[in-house]
């Protein structure tokens, strides 16, 4: 059975450059290993990232040896649904495409607070361009 997004439909990638998903697919699949419930595909913005930081999650300095590239802002990554809603709650939140945000985000995050940050935008940004 495929998963699901918190829409109800089935689970859509989030990005590929960089690969993100706990399991480095693409995707915000989770499963019993993800412990951290990276379930949101944020667009990330300097704001967030910078929050991200100050609260112990620099996701802006790279990690090879977690296949972690390091972020920029604009980039879609899958961040854990706690740190998501810290964000939220501290007036910072990362812009949310809802079909790819796993239903699993839900257990922590309520769907009203993921559609105030939620956006469409495309795999490629390059598409934005017109």
């Amino acid at each position: 059975m495929a998963e699901r997004n918190v829409l109800g439909g089935e689970l859509e990638p989030c990005g590929t450059d960089p690969l993100t998903g706990f399991y480095r697919d693409g995707c915000c699949s989770t499963g019993p290993d993800d412990h951290g419930s990276h379930t949101i595909c944020a667009v990330v913005s300097a704001e967030f990232l910078e929050h991200q930081r100050r609260i112990g999650n620099d996701l802006a300095t790279p990690m090879p040896q977690y296949r972690f590239p390091g972020l920029v802002p604009g980039d879609r990554w899958c961040v854990t649904a706690a740190n998501w809603l810290q964000a939220h709650l501290d007036g910072c939140a990362a812009a949310v495409v809802l079909a790819c945000t796993h239903e699993r985000a839900l257990e922590v995050v309520p769907l009203d607070a993921l559609r105030l940050h939620a956006v469409d935008v495309p795999l490629d940004p390059r598409d934005l361009q017109g």
